[in-house]
């Protein structure tokens, strides 16, 4: 299978060795608009698989590439829509990192693209793959904890520090190319590559970068879509000035079965107890369920009650995910997809909407069938982002 690369850099490869890993593939082409990860990139890539895969600048020369069949979206969220559609008219399958876009009006752009081609198309959710997170829905299906009331669901980290010092970017850096269709701000090291998580602009922050995995596993455990409501609080207190995002949040969504509170510090010591830093709770009638990627622990109700601990470890996740979507590539069968764009959307979507909560300080209701916030004109204004200079939004 031919496949191309868009996004030569840290995670673009990881999931292209990914790929590679799995077999019966062959890199012909990367695009990045960092020379150095361009090259760098295609001299190991050369020596993985012996053969020396085309390098181009720009993703449109890649898409034009005679042969090639699928292509990996490795690139920073606001570059997805445009990628993500233009490979969707030249009907190449995709596999795209999560989030599925920066904002939700591109979302869903990119699944009326992806239902317009007909293409497989499979978003990196690759905890999916989890042995522990499915263990747990075994388990909650089976009424191990008996009814979920409540849900919570934390990632506490602290990033380090931050050097936001405005300088000149690398020089094999197109700094006006890797902002794209986002707001071009001054280069800073602490929003360049790797880093740019945390900016808003770019990144929109802890809960839309690394929490959204839970928040899709919670999803997918609880048999959920979207949640009715969300009310998010926080703020950014250590931070200040280093970061644009909240160091500092407590996000309500209503989900339709049980409630979900996302919290995180990007301060302190995390947790009371460490091992809590990243995972989810479901806290049901007759005990709690905590889950991370490896592991669940069983606490049942009870004076007495002692808790289980199972080890689950996934050597392969990020491998497994990779091969599920080469598989379905291989047999043109949708079934076979592990993330879906409408799944990915529905995903990604809420953790916008708890961030447009949080941006507004309102309560924001959304209508999942008419994918449309009700009665609240201050947040439906941050569904979609203009576009800078030429770009055109889809």
């Amino acid at each position: 299978l031919k496949i191309g690369l868009i996004g030569a850099g840290w995670y673009g490869m990881v999931i292209t060795k990914a790929a590679l890993k799995v077999g019966g593939v062959e890199v012909i082409a990367i695009c990045d608009v960092d020379s150095a990860h361009l090259s760098a990139s295609a001299d190991e890539l050369e020596k993985l698989q012996g053969s020396r895969p085309k390098t181009f600048k720009y993703y449109q020369e890649l898409l034009d590439l005679k042969g090639l069949e699928a292509v990996f979206i490795g690139t920073m969220p606001h570059w997805h829509a445009l990628q993500f559609i233009a490979a969707c008219k030249k009907g190449l399958d995709i596999y795209c990192e999560k989030p599925l876009a920066y904002e939700i009006t591109e979302g869903m752009a990119m699944v009326n693209a992806a239902n317009k081609a007909g293409n497989i198309v499979q978003l990196g959710f690759q905890r999916r793959q989890s042995a522990a997170f499915m263990k747990t829905k075994e388990l909650i299906q089976g009424g191990k904890i008996g009814k979920v009331h409540q849900i919570v669901a934390q990632i506490h980290y602290n990033p380090g520090p931050q050097d936001n010092t405005i300088q000149a970017p690398p020089a094999s850096l197109d700094w006006e190319e890797w902002c794209g269709p986002a707001p071009k701000l001054e280069y800073r090291p602490n929003i360049g590559h790797k880093a740019w998580r945390l900016e808003k602009e770019y990144g929109n922050g802890h809960l839309t970068d690394w929490g959204i995995h839970h928040i899709d596993i919670i999803r997918k455990i609880m048999n959920e879509s979207m949640p009715d409501e969300f009310y998010t609080r926080g703020g950014n207190f250590t931070y200040e000035g280093k970061i644009t995002t909240p160091d500092t949040l407590t996000s309500n969504m209503a989900f339709k079965k049980a409630p979900v509170v996302w919290q995180h510090r990007l301060w302190g010591p995390g947790d009371a107890v460490k091992e809590f830093n990243n995972g989810i709770f479901f806290h049901g009638e007759t005990g709690t369920i905590f889950a991370e990627d490896n592991k669940v622990v069983i606490f049942p109700a009870g004076r007495d009650a002692k808790r289980e601990d199972l080890s689950i470890p996934t050597q392969l996740m990020q491998e497994n995910h990779v091969e599920s979507f080469l598989k379905a590539v291989r047999a043109k069968d949708k079934k076979l997809i592990a993330c879906t764009p409408e799944d990915a959307f529905q995903s990604t979507a809420t953790v916008q909407l708890a961030m447009i909560s949080y941006y507004t300080g309102t309560l924001v209701k959304w209508d999942e069938q008419k994918k449309e916030i009700i009665g609240n004109p201050e947040a439906s204004k941050l569904l979609k982002r203009e576009y800078r200079g030429k770009y055109v939004h889809p």
